[in-house]
């Protein structure tokens, strides 16, 4: 491999890349699943608000492009998140990180599948990789559902 090769895992003897692997694992799907959660509430808050004037302004015969306007803008953001999946991915990579973090609480503590396996680390590594492929497998079956689903109020076909 050369030098400029993106795909070049550094690895220095005595570091543990196992570990440092899985505490990378961690954050990013941490990362992500705050991340998605502050969408999601905030697309949410935006619908809820935005279809709640719509009952007030159409009292107002002057507001009645505000109104329609409205509506457009609920589409467009139910169409965001029925593209985009926050709600899913949030759930999902929350759920991820939780399972990791037990992996590693089991496997420093010497405990559960660890206690008895003839070799912790290499399990440990078989078991990280193992839920993240898992969840990457997720997350294209939910990309792919969320792709077919018409977001409302846009005609089907």
């Amino acid at each position: 491999m050369s030098d400029n090769d993106p795909l070049r895992i550094e690895y220095t003897p005595g570091e543990d890349v196992t570990l440092n692997r899985l505490e990378d694992q961690i954050e990013w799907y941490e990362g992500k699943s705050a991340s998605n959660q502050k969408v999601f509430k905030l697309l949410k808050i935006c619908v809820i608000s935005a279809a709640a004037l719509i009952p007030v302004l159409a009292k107002i015969a002057t507001m009645s492009w505000l109104t329609a306007g409205l509506g457009v803008f609920i589409v467009i953001l139910e169409g965001l998140q029925q593209l985009n999946q926050y709600h899913s991915n949030w759930i999902s990579y929350r759920s991820t990180c939780e399972a990791l973090k037990h992996e590693k609480f089991l496997y420093l503590g010497k405990a559960g599948i660890y206690a008895v396996a003839n070799d912790p680390h290499a399990l440990l590594a078989e078991r990280t990789e193992s839920l993240v492929s898992q969840e990457h497998a997720k997350w294209a079956s939910t990309q792919e559902q969320g792709q077919k689903v018409v977001p409302p109020g846009v005609p089907k076909g």
